[in-house]
């Protein structure tokens, strides 16, 4: 073989070698930015199962060795930090990176493990690091619905906020309970009753009027609701327990609410699926 023609080919190869190496530092790059912020384009979920495969491999593709140290609510140090950091970086809302385990970090390592299947519990061990390094994207309902929409899942009690495609934010709820109530509230100046079925119903709607903080209705304190079926809304609740328990709405942590109506637009689909079995 001819000298240029060997000079010919090493140059190929470097250029090769250099362009694979930049790709890589690119992807590593990427995996950074997205653990330092909110929520993560680490989940890249499209519209379509093919997309999902993509997406949970994405995520498996963001290196993290967990701790293993096991944790429980009111714990504080190094570890809680690191499972706050990389709850956020997979799209879940944690709240403050403190490093330590509150109220919001526990509504979110529930929605983390039901979204992997883990019968949800405020401890966080061996099950849940392990899955925390090897995570699932949640499971799409409308795989055929629009790139920026609202999935409501009641059977596993969490909701799924995709933007262009791609997961934004997670988070653990608490549906209607299913359980017939009447009420007695003044309303309108005067006394009345109100009765219902507690039912959130399935179907396909969208995100209408909102109010900024705390919402007075007949039945409750709502904050920052964001209505998409008549009077159902999503909206912040002080209890949101691992069980269906509201009239019809759908709560939600009080952090994830805190930061919801910044990011979810008036218009946008919402898809309620599923069904909750005691």
């Amino acid at each position: 073989m001819g000298v240029r023609r060997q000079l010919a080919i090493a140059a190929l190869l470097t250029v090769g070698f250099t362009t694979a190496g930049t790709a890589a530092q690119g992807a590593s790059a990427s995996t950074r930015t997205g653990a330092s912020t909110q929520v993560s384009a680490s989940v890249h979920t499209s519209v379509g199962a093919a997309a999902s495969v993509r997406s949970a491999a994405s995520v498996r593709a963001a290196a993290f060795h967990a701790p293993h140290k096991t944790l429980k609510p009111g714990m504080r140090g190094a570890a809680v930090k690191e499972l706050q950091t990389r709850l956020r970086a997979l799209g879940y809302v944690p709240g403050k990176i403190d490093g330590r385990y509150g109220g919001s970090t526990q509504a979110a390592v529930w929605a983390f493990q039901k979204v992997q299947g883990i019968r949800p519990t405020s401890t966080v061990a061996a099950k849940t690091w392990n899955a925390l390094e090897n995570p699932k994207a949640p499971k799409v309902l409308v795989p055929g619905g629009a790139a920026t929409r609202v999935e409501i899942n009641l059977t596993r009690q969490i909701m799924v906020y995709y933007v262009s495609g791609s997961v934004k934010l997670i988070s653990h709820i608490s549906s209607g309970s299913g359980i017939p109530y009447v009420e007695y509230a003044v309303w309108n100046g005067k006394r009345q009753r109100f009765s219902g079925g507690a039912v959130t119903p399935t179907g396909d709607f969208k995100t209408s009027w909102r109010v900024s903080g705390w919402h007075r209705s007949y039945l409750g304190q709502l904050y920052n609701p964001i209505f998409f079926n008549g009077g159902i809304a999503l909206h912040g609740a002080l209890s949101v327990p691992l069980y269906p328990a509201s009239h019809g709405c759908v709560r939600l942590p009080m952090a994830v609410a805190g930061i919801l109506p910044g990011m979810l637009g008036t218009g946008v689909p919402v898809h309620v699926r599923g069904h909750f079995k005691r």
